[in-house]
């Protein structure tokens, strides 16, 4: 089974996830949650790790990270390891705790962290476990906003300078800033994320390629597929090309599935999208938050989408 595509840097930041296999809880107690953050300060201890946010659900996790000495793989092997050991042997039960890897998304910190904290903050209230934010002990919001010490490893600061120097009036600000997003039906910022790993603007896309590219020049190729395809993908127009093979639509039809592959397989920009289609980028941001669901509901559109990605695959062999 190949690896899945991982870059890392010093002081790269990631939105970290990991569910539990088959969906189901890997917290039934207090008393778990409580464990599995005593592995968060293993990890900043022993590996240097900083966490600028978490939230605990039922059966996955949030975590937003930063990795000063480029040690992801070990971080986690730590962090997933040491609570899978604990979780059997409190359980007594063996195998595999989560489903598979953890999922990470490379972050652009300036554009995206401050978004990401908020979205991360609000998944119990969006989840209907609590009306309001506040009322739910298991995620750093509370350290945001002062009403609770903030563990050693955990860092507010950065997050917070987005709302000025004087910290009593940054969380007075990022409070009400969360508020907002209770309001509001906000953008989840998760779905501007290109090529499954990525979420940043159109510079930072070219600073994680320039990583891939000497990645490859180190790497096992076979090993690590991804790292091949992500720095050689299809054009935009090859994608548009074999979307129109493929699917028997109108123009309107085949334009919406181009952009949302152009972005979620190719791992395109919105703004380079938006220059194709002569289209503003939060407009391509839009249409592919709706044809994404969309996808999820049809069944006959998942299948498509897969041929897309077959011919695209033997298209790039071929090449």
């Amino acid at each position: 089974m190949a690896r899945p595509l991982r870059v890392s840097y010093p002081g790269a930041f990631y939105h970290i996830t990991a569910r539990g296999n088959e969906r189901k809880q890997i917290f039934s107690s207090d008393r778990d949650r409580q464990q599995f953050l005593s592995y968060l300060e293993s990890a900043h201890m022993r590996y240097g790790a900083l966490f600028h946010g978490y939230c605990l659900m039922e059966n996955h996790y949030h975590l937003l990270m930063e990795t000063p000495r480029e040690n992801l793989s070990r971080i986690m092997h730590h962090i997933n390891g040491a609570y899978t050991m604990y979780y059997n042997v409190k359980m007594e039960r063996s195998g595999h705790l989560f489903q598979g890897r953890y999922r990470s998304i490379l972050v652009e910190k300036d554009a995206y962290c401050l978004e990401l904290s908020r979205y991360i903050h609000l998944n119990p209230v969006r989840a209907g476990m609590v009306k309001n934010v506040e009322d739910y002990p298991w995620s750093s919001y509370l350290s945001y906003t002062g009403e609770r010490d903030a563990q050693q490893w955990m860092e507010t600061g950065f997050v917070l300078a987005s709302f000025g120097k004087d910290t009593g009036a940054a969380r007075k600000r990022y409070r009400e800033f969360i508020k907002e997003g209770e309001r509001k039906n906000i953008e989840n910022p998760l779905e501007q994320v290109c090529a499954s790993m990525i979420l940043g603007r159109e510079s930072f896309h070219a600073f994680v390629r320039k990583r891939i590219e000497e990645t490859l020049r180190e790497a096992d190729q076979r090993d690590v597929p991804a790292l091949k395809a992500f720095t050689t993908r299809p054009s935009l127009d090859r994608i548009a090309q074999v979307v129109a093979d493929v699917c028997e639509a109108d123009s309107v039809q085949i334009k919406k599935m181009s952009m949302w592959i152009s972005q979620d397989i190719g791992g395109y920009s919105l703004s380079e999208i938006g220059r194709r289609y002569g289209m503003q980028s939060n407009t391509v941001s839009q249409s592919n938050r709706r044809y994404r669901l969309e996808i999820r509901r049809d069944g006959e559109l998942q299948k498509l989408v897969r041929e897309v990605r077959r011919k695209l695959e033997m298209s790039h062999v071929k090449t």
